[in-house]
C-alpha cells in the first residue's frame, strides 16, 4: 500500500497497465491500478498481451525487473524455478536475463529441480540462437579441422562446428599447447580454490578467454585500474570517456548504502526507474561490446 499511496501522491499521468487478454489477468500494474481506484477513475489505460499463460508469468517477471516495485531475492528465485519448469530449453543466462539473477544462481535451481536433463541436447540462448549444452563434440571436431587446415578463420570453424568463435580460440590455443581439446576439470577443495585462480590469472597473457575469466574475478576497482594504464583507451577522447564512466561503479559498498539512504523518500521511485534505466543501457552496452567481439574474432 505504501507504494500504491506514492503512485497516488505523484499526481503524474502513469503508464498502462499490461493485462493478458484470454484471462484478463493482469501482468504487470497491480499497483498502478489500486492507485486509480484510489483517485476514483473509472477507466484505466491498457496494453493487452495475447499470449501463452507461461509467456504471460515471464512478462510480467520481466516488467516488474525493469520497474516498480522490485522483487525479492527469494521471489526471482521461485520465479527462476517456475520459468525453468516451463521453457526448459532456455539457457540459464536467458533465465537469469529475466529474473535479473545471475546464471549460476540459474544453473544451481536447475541440478536441483533436475529439469529437462534427459536426452535435452541443445539450448535457446538470449539472442535466439540455439547451442548445444555439451560442447565435447564440436570442441573435438574444431580441433580436427585445425588439424587438418590451420588457414580456417576462428568462424568458419564455428560455423561448421556447432560452437562460439571463443571456443574455437580456446581450441585452438590448446592445440598449440599440446593439449587436449576438451577440458577435464577436476574436483577442487577450498584450500585448492585460491592458488587455482592465481595460476590461471597468471596465463592471462595467452590468447583466449583466460585474461577474461580472470578479470571477471577482480574487483571492478582494480580491473578499472588496469584499463587506465592502457594507452589504447587513455590516449583517446572515447577511451577517457568511457574510463570516466566505469571509475563512477568502483565505489564502496559502504559507499552505495550511503548515497542509497540519502534519497529523499519523495524521490525513491524517480531515482529507482533512472537507476533502473541504467543498467539497461549497461546490459546493452555489454550485449554490443560482445558481439562486437564475436565479429571480430
Amino acid at each position: 500500500m505504501e507504494h500504491v499511496e506514492m503512485l497516488v501522491a505523484a499526481g503524474t499521468p502513469l503508464p498502462p497497465i499490461m493485462v493478458h487478454r484470454p484471462t484478463t489477468r493482469v501482468i504487470d500494474g497491480m499497483h498502478r491500478l489500486r492507485a486509480a481506484m484510489l483517485l476514483g477513475h473509472k477507466t484505466i489505460a491498457v496494453r493487452f498481451f495475447d499470449g501463452t499463460e507461461e509467456d504471460a508469468f515471464v512478462l510480467a517477471v520481466k516488467s516488474n525487473i525493469t520497474h516498480g516495485l522490485p522483487l525479492s531475492a527469494a521471489d526471482r528465485r521461485r520465479a527462476a524455478e517456475r520459468i525453468i519448469t516451463t521453457h526448459p530449453r532456455w539457457s540459464d543466462r536467458m533465465i537469469a536475463s529475466v529474473v535479473g539473477t545471475s546464471a549460476k544462481t540459474v544453473a544451481e535451481i536447475r541440478r536441483n529441480a533436475d529439469v529437462g536433463a534427459a536426452g535435452e541436447l541443445t539450448r535457446i540462448g538470449r539472442d535466439g540462437r540455439v547451442r548445444p549444452i555439451d560442447v565435447s563434440e564440436g570442441r573435438r571436431l574444431a580441433h580436427d579441422m585445425i588439424v587438418s587446415d590451420p588457414s580456417l578463420s576462428l568462424r568458419q570453424v564455428a560455423r561448421a562446428a556447432g560452437i562460439s568463435p571463443e571456443t574455437v580460440r580456446d581450441v585452438r590455443n590448446r592445440v598449440l599447447r599440446g593439449e587436449d581439446p576438451v577440458p577435464r576439470p577436476r574436483p577442487r577443495t577450498p584450500g585448492e580454490r585460491g592458488t587455482g585462480d592465481r595460476s590461471a590469472c597468471r596465463q592471462a597473457d595467452l590468447p583466449g578467454r583466460g585474461g577474461a575469466e580472470c578479470e571477471a574475478k577482480t574487483p571492478p576497482a582494480v580491473v578499472v585500474k588496469r584499463l587506465r594504464a592502457d594507452p589504447a583507451l587513455r590516449l583517446n577522447e572515447n577511451g577517457r570517456d568511457l574510463l570516466r564512466l566505469l571509475n563512477i561503479h568502483t565505489v564502496r559498498s559502504e559507499d552505495w548504502t550511503r548515497i542509497i539512504d540519502s534519497v529523499p523518500p519523495h524521490r525513491m521511485e524517480t531515482v529507482a526507474q533512472l537507476a533502473r534505466s541504467c543498467a539497461e543501457k549497461w546490459f546493452e552496452i555489454a550485449s554490443r561490446i560482445e558481439q562486437n567481439a564475436s565479429n571480430t574474432a
